[in-house]
């Protein structure tokens, strides 16, 4: 592939990605009603041991939307590779610190990747309809992986970082995108499905 092509595909995945902008919001008050925000995983801290504001921020967005009632649970999803790296139980903890009900927040142990997340919030939890939460570059991303297998998503987005907080995350989500539009074009399945666990009874 010439360099002409490869960044024709990357311009193309990107732009595809951003299409999704219309289904993301800023605003609580404009922000629909879904029973399940999907919270996606982040580590707590940085490699310098300070904490990460996309972390932080993504925490204060969920409690946010649990608190005026725009979700009814909120479905962890992140990395827990091994037994000292588990975004999952740090973000339920600090959910937890913060007042949500425990019977509220579900645990996503094999979101290794964001379409791992994504696949597996509709074949293993068993949403149709869900709300990701996170900053928007990552829920414009997370919407479309969602649309290409039929899962209707809408994002809250979290606050975001200055520029230059974020620009090797910006970097590398160029290059997420990327991968992302390969994956779907190969068929791509998360690494693990498992035993389907049912969320709640009630739906909004």
């Amino acid at each position: 592939m010439s360099i002409i092509s490869c960044a024709a595909f990357i311009l193309t995945a990107n732009l595809l990605v951003e299409s999704t902008s219309k289904n993301t919001f800023s605003e609580i008050d404009k922000l629909p009603e879904n029973k399940v925000g999907l919270l996606l995983g982040t580590s707590k801290f940085l490699r310098n041991n300070n904490q990460n504001l996309y972390y932080k921020h993504r925490i204060e967005a969920a409690i946010l939307l649990f608190e005026k009632e725009k979700i009814d649970f909120i479905l962890i999803s992140g990395d827990n590779a091994t037994r000292y790296y588990d975004e999952p139980t740090t973000m339920k903890t600090d959910l937890l610190a913060a007042g949500i009900p425990e019977e509220k927040i579900i645990l996503d142990f094999a979101g290794f990747r964001t379409l791992d997340s994504v696949v597996r919030s509709k074949e293993i939890f068993g949403q149709n309809r869900i709300t990701v939460i996170s900053q928007q570059f990552h829920n414009e991303r997370a919407i479309y992986i969602a649309d290409h297998f039929d899962l209707k998503a809408i994002g809250f987005n979290a606050k975001g970082v200055s520029s230059s907080y974020g620009f090797k995350t910006q970097v590398r989500e160029v290059l997420a995108r990327t991968k992302m539009l390969l994956d779907l074009i190969f068929g791509v399945e998360p690494k693990f499905y498992g035993d389907k666990i049912e969320i709640g009874s009630q739906s909004k």
